[in-house]
């Protein structure tokens, strides 16, 4: 049974009080917050392991790098990747999305080729190949959204690939709207155009099983702190066959074989794109995250989070001038698109566990101040998704989001606090 008390106490920072009201954290989208479990592993390895991995014949150091390396096997069983030389540890999906970006474009394209990604991209999946536009000429296409943020139809996304098209970058979680985009159908079509896929995993690895396999993606990016892990740390992960294609992403330890004067040769997959001393005891925290996940249970997880984002979305529609963004659509994992009579028109939409929403004319800022003062913790602004906002008509919303600690007592007082606001205006 799911014992949400029981799971309450492993937060200790979910009992504290904010402006002496009890604390409702709804941010979770933003980063989520972390276990005792893995709190308590990484203070043991700073007092008891602390040493520099890979570099020394040691006892402690050879201890560090065995739980550095045993997070990266944790890693790896967690996405179902083939093998640990598929999966580069690096600060965060946004650096995850950079190296991939910076790599990419110095070896695969050239001035005038493209990179395709969708209206609801998170500003990491848009300015990191905006960067590489200005640096390198390439040509940054999005695929368009409708009103309620969905993309076009699947079968219609073939026409927006050229022979100019080097490959797609799509969030497979909107971090705005909740939606669960349809990546292996997108994947499906962009290899048989021979291109392959980038997938921002952000907001999907905490929230539901992730088989990079089966999804036969060709990179796969995601963070630790949004999975209850620590900050500063992300995965990348990557097929062997483009890793092994694409140059480093920086220079320095760890990522060389030998370096002289006239030239340096780099280091064995993954360790070519490790460059420096690595976050080895927030590799340490993130095994610890994945294993506490995984002793609840992505089936547990998935319908608890679910049933708080329909709740939440029922209560919230009874407030006057309430305007949800994104589709009212069902929750949980996507439907392939192929099983849909003919897709027509749109891809069908699927939400989880984030709810944006303004009201009436409340500005958003407005709205989140308020509620801060009544001891509730939500978003407000573009989150980061600027273009998206423009697509909308709007200038920024208030998001809630949810993590498998959050009750539906905290929507109540969500729902309680956004009334009292909303009279006061």
């Amino acid at each position: 049974m799911f014992d949400i008390s029981q799971i309450r106490e492993d937060f200790p920072i979910l009992s504290r009080e904010v402006y002496g009201k009890p604390l409702v954290y709804l941010d979770n989208a933003a980063t989520t917050q972390k276990p005792l479990c893995v709190l308590d592993a990484m203070r043991d390895e700073y007092l008891n392991v602390n040493a520099n991995v890979h570099r020394g014949v040691h006892y402690l150091s050879q201890q560090a790098t065995d739980l550095h390396e045993a997070a990266r096997e944790k890693v790896r069983q967690f996405i179902n990747a083939s093998k640990t030389e598929e999966i580069v540890f690096t600060r965060g999906t946004t650096e995850a999305i950079n190296l991939v970006a910076s790599s990419f474009c110095e070896s695969q394209m050239q001035a005038g080729d493209e990179v395709i990604v969708t209206e609801m991209e998170h500003h990491s999946n848009i300015v990191s190949w905006q960067l590489q536009a200005m640096k390198r000429g390439i040509i940054v296409k999005h695929l368009p959204i409708t009103d309620d943020g969905r993309l076009v139809c699947c079968d219609d996304i073939a026409t927006y690939i050229t022979e100019r098209t080097k490959l797609i970058s799509v969030a497979h979680v909107s971090n705005v709207l909740g939606t669960i985009n349809p990546v292996e159908d997108i994947i499906r079509i962009a290899h048989a155009h021979g291109i392959p896929v980038l997938v921002d995993g952000a907001q999907s690895a905490p929230h539901f099983k992730v088989d990079v396999q089966a999804m036969d993606c060709d990179f796969f990016a995601f963070s630790g702190h949004k999975m209850y892990g620590p900050t500063g740390i992300g995965v990348l992960y990557g097929k062997e066959e483009w890793l092994d294609k694409l140059p480093p992403y920086q220079g320095g330890g760890e990522m060389i074989d030998k370096v002289t004067w006239e030239k340096t040769t780099f280091e064995r997959l993954p360790f070519k794109f490790e460059a420096g001393t690595p976050d080895y005891v927030a590799t340490h925290g993130l095994a610890k995250a994945i294993e506490y996940i995984e002793s609840i249970g992505f089936d547990t997880i998935q319908q608890h989070e679910q049933e708080l984002t329909r709740y939440c979305m029922e209560q919230l529609q009874s407030i006057e001038g309430m305007n949800i963004y994104g589709s009212q659509g069902t929750m949980g994992t996507v439907p392939s698109v192929s099983s849909e009579a003919n897709c027509r028109g749109t891809v069908p939409c699927v939400r989880d566990a984030v709810v944006s929403f303004n009201v009436g004319d409340i500005h958003h800022l407005d709205m989140g101040t308020l509620l801060d003062r009544l001891g509730i913790a939500v978003r407000t602004g573009h989150h980061c998704a600027q273009p998206l906002m423009d697509r909308l008509g709007i200038s920024g919303t208030v998001r809630a989001s949810f993590a498998l600690y959050n009750t539906k007592e905290e929507i109540d007082t969500l729902v309680a606090g956004i009334r009292r606001v909303a009279q006061m205006f």
